[in-house]
């Protein structure tokens, strides 16, 4: 994909790979508002939309009480305990209040507010406070992974992006070698082979001297990893009808561009 298709357009954020095992609290905080309540998962925009009802319907019966309209005392008594379970998670001390007695809407509305502030704190926290661990944009990623991968991956289309990014380096390794009667393994296979190139079969080389004991394990390792991107990844990619998870998928492109950084180091070596 060409860098000329993006002019004029806003720039986009590109993901970042967590280096952490697990997905972190602020991660989760960024793509989806949920928050970590001792050791139980909630939902911020969920307890949010409660406490912000709860007020209103209180405001409403507060106005309709000096009228001696007391029909919406009724529809807060509905809503007492989902509103004091979401203060509860909070703040013990914010469910204590009694919607019983003369004007007990003003006591509910401060303790509610209240909770607001706690809620708007701790998803502050939860987004603010990043991992202590490394983290690898994606738009860091080797240009011929994340530019293929880019367009797919902004529509959240996540497999299809990693399958057209692997799709891609095949087709950088078929421009190198120039053939294109072989592709994925036996193109990974016969490239990176440690026979001699031969009429019509080019082979790549991991720059350095070649009778290295490094230089020749990092040349197999490539040739190994190539053949791994081929069958743990592409392959899956192009066959799998599931969208993948985001963070799985950044994982597969952060491995392709480690493949493909290898291949475009490479000399090409022709009979």
């Amino acid at each position: 994909m060409s860098n000329a298709s993006h002019e004029g357009a806003v720039p986009r954020k590109a993901p970042t790979l967590l280096m952490d095992a697990e997905e972190s609290p602020a991660r989760r905080a960024r793509r989806r508002p949920l928050l970590f309540v001792g050791c139980v998962v909630v939902d911020a925009a969920w307890m949010r939309q409660k406490l912000e009802e709860f007020i209103a319907v209180a405001n409403q019966s507060v106005e309709a009480s000096r009228r001696e309209d007391y029909s919406f005392q009724s529809e807060l008594r509905k809503r007492e305990f989902s509103v004091k379970a979401v203060l509860k998670s909070l703040n013990p001390e914010l469910a204590e209040f009694s919607l019983d007695g003369m004007f007990p809407e003003f006591t509910a509305i401060g303790q509610v507010e209240r909770g607001l502030g706690v809620l708007a704190d701790r998803e502050e926290v939860a987004a603010r406070l990043v991992p202590d661990a490394p983290v690898l944009p994606a738009d860091k990623f080797h240009p011929w992974v994340w530019n293929s991968a880019r367009t797919l991956w902004e529509s959240h289309h996540y497999r299809q992006a990693v399958q057209t990014a692997a799709t891609t380096i095949n087709a950088k390794i078929q421009d190198k070698v120039q053939r294109r009667d072989v592709s994925d393994t036996k193109l990974v296979q016969e490239a990176f082979s440690d026979s001699a190139p031969a009429p019509g079969k080019a082979r790549l080389r991991l720059p350095g001297d070649s009778s290295s004991e490094t230089v020749q394990g990092r040349q197999r390792g490539a040739q190994q990893l190539g053949l791994a991107c081929v069958s743990l990844i592409r392959n899956p990619a192009s066959h799998e009808d599931e969208e993948w998870d985001e963070q799985f998928a950044l994982e597969q492109l952060a491995t392709l561009s480690v493949f493909a950084r290898l291949v475009d180091e490479c000399q090409v070596v022709t009979a």
